[in-house]
């Protein structure tokens, strides 16, 4: 230091002095390391050594109400390659093309691509994947995956809906429930070497997924087929648009079953229920699709015609501007302002009753009914009986009423929408508003979800649904299923009849928009037994050729439904 010059000395102390902040920079840099980021880096170099891949959980199942399962699981496999561990990439692209019958450029794009992991196809076949895993592939994991199952092919379809690739519910209760039927993901750890090889020896960790819960529903599987074999009937011979059929229990708002033929193939949701000219993977092809899936019960409406009836007769007793032996006179026809509105009898029905006006489906007297209520006690009760908002059933897509806004309605108005037409509902939201009428006052929510219960069978669910007491007085309810038992007995609804069976019920006939058309929906709602109803269905046959009335073509057919499943259900 003495035969330094000052220079130098200075030189020589900056040198020790940042010297002296490097080592105190690494020093403190270590020991914020080891200290307060250690967690961070050790995660780093555990993700160096293992590679984690997922584990499908199974999807929960689905079941009716006797505990038959409608919607379970298939296992399947899903084929990925590590790029770093293959060795043989040529052997690899020829078995995968071969096996999973892929294209072979394809194939070898995947393959070659550098990854850490890259699918080559999920949803494969276990015997396929168990071929492949037969070849001792390095490189090549067949990881055990879950693909939704439906055993009965198309059994009520629009109303389970079904899933996506990844087991995500698409529509129907499948999405509509799909958080509990969602399984927890397991993962399987593989040590590997810096390089990202396995280390041979060494065993893999696997932590199993959770399997999703199971659903109760309310629906029953021998209900279901009954009703889709009358639907299916119909259907052929109507050589119809599209039939449908709702079985309910009109006290809570389960709902035994729901058709809508044609159904389709729930383990080929992707592929068209008739045959056609459309090219897949085209916007035509897809609106094919979006129309096949839809469930017209809930996601459709129509203008009701005289099924409505027994609302507008509800509301007349309601507020006792008819009574049973109230009369009326049909000449054919009523004069309503500027407009004549006939009656499907265009002689007439003559003098009346209140209750023959009812057999008869009259329109003129309904009309006069309809006028004695007035605006807007009628959108009172169209309100009281849940026509104003949607059923509130458990399935995504429920469509809402159309119609006039109160203050736009005048007489022509008014008449028309007294006997079911110029407004637009859906069939489960009449279904529910005839439940109240005939229950005893109660408006009650349709729905399919009852339940949720783990892989223990421990319920970790019960599902509640609103209900809402006195839409209706009890006197009316018995005086309307006294008078709708007698529409089935000696009206109209004659062909809804079940021998050993008290029936009411009403029947519909409406013209579908435009009405230049000439297209027609028949329709029918019977329930049973009449004077302490358990069950009630309906039967709509859209677009029927030939006979269109529904006292003639639905109400059989309701009928024929009721044989086969009012032994069963009614004790």
């Amino acid at each position: 230091m003495d035969g330094l010059n000052s220079m130098q000395k200075k030189r020589l102390v900056l040198y020790v002095l940042m010297f002296l902040i490097v080592i105190i920079y690494v020093t403190v840099h270590l020991i914020y390391i080891m200290i307060f980021d250690a967690e961070r880096y050790a995660k780093e170099i555990k993700d160096l050594h293992e590679r984690e891949r997922e584990i499908k959980a199974p999807r929960g199942e689905i079941v009716d109400r006797n505990g038959e399962v409608i919607a379970t699981n298939k296992t399947v496999c899903t084929i990925s390659v590590i790029h770093s561990q293959i060795l043989d990439e040529e052997q690899v692209i020829e078995v995968l093309s071969k096996e999973l019958n892929l294209d072979k450029d394809a194939v070898s794009k995947k393959v070659k691509k550098v990854s850490v992991r890259e699918k080559i196809q999920s949803n494969v076949e276990k015997e396929v994947g168990d071929r492949i895993r037969d070849y001792h592939l390095a490189g090549v994991k067949v990881d055990e995956d879950y693909k939704r199952y439906y055993p009965y092919d198309s059994l009520a379809s629009k109303v389970l809906g079904f899933t996506g690739a990844d087991n995500q519910g698409i529509v129907g209760l499948e999405t509509q429930y799909d958080a509990y039927l969602t399984g927890t993901t397991g993962k399987i750890l593989t040590k590997t070497d810096a390089k990202g090889l396995e280390l041979d020896g060494m065993a893999e960790l696997r932590e199993e997924g959770i399997a999703g819960n199971t659903l109760h529903t309310s629906l029953d599987l021998n209900i279901q087929k009954y009703a889709e074999q009358a639907a299916y009937k119909a259907l052929k011979e109507k050589e119809a648009n599209h039939v449908s059929i709702i079985v309910m229990n009109p006290n809570n708002g389960e709902i035994y079953a729901m058709v809508n033929a044609p159904e389709y193939n729930l383990n080929e949701p992707f592929s068209l229920n008739y045959e056609t000219d459309l090219q897949k993977e085209t916007d035509e092809y897809q609106n094919a699709l979006n129309g096949m899936w839809r469930n017209p019960c809930i996601n459709d409406t129509y203008e009701p015609g005289s099924t409505f009836k027994m609302v507008t007769a509800t509301a007349a007793l309601e507020e006792k501007v008819v009574n049973v032996n109230s009369t009326f006179n049909c000449p054919g026809f009523k004069i309503v302002e500027d407009r004549r509105i006939r009656c499907h009898k265009t002689t007439g029905h003559g003098a009346e009753t209140f209750v023959t006006a009812t057999q008869n489906s009259c329109n003129p007297a309904f009309i006069e009914i309809g006028m004695r209520v007035g605006v807007e006690k009628f959108y009172f009760y169209l309100k009281k009986l849940g026509l104003m908002e949607k059923s509130g059933v458990d399935l995504p897509g429920e469509a809402g009423t159309i119609i006039h806004k109160m203050e736009n309605v005048g007489q022509v108005e008014l008449a028309t929408m007294s006997f079911g037409q110029s407004f637009q509902i859906t069939p489960l939201q009449l279904l529910r508003a005839a439940s109240a009428i005939i229950n005893g006052g109660t408006l009650i929510t349709p729905h399919f979800g009852v339940s949720a219960s783990d892989e223990n069978g421990e319920i970790v669910k019960t599902f509640e649904y609103p209900v809402v007491e006195d839409a209706v007085s009890k006197e009316t309810s018995e005086t309307m299923k006294m008078v709708l038992e007698s529409v089935v007995a000696e009206g109209g609804g004659k062909y809804g009849q079940v021998e050993g069976y008290r029936v009411g019920g009403k029947t519909a006939t409406s013209q579908k928009l435009p009405r230049s058309a000439h297209k027609y929906i028949g329709s029918f709602i019977g329930f049973a037994p009449a004077d302490h109803p358990q069950v009630i269905a309906m039967c709509i046959i859209d677009e029927p050729t030939g006979v269109y009335y529904g006292g003639t073509i639905a109400a059989p057919v309701i009928s024929g439904l009721y044989e086969n499943i009012l032994p069963y259900l009614i004790e």
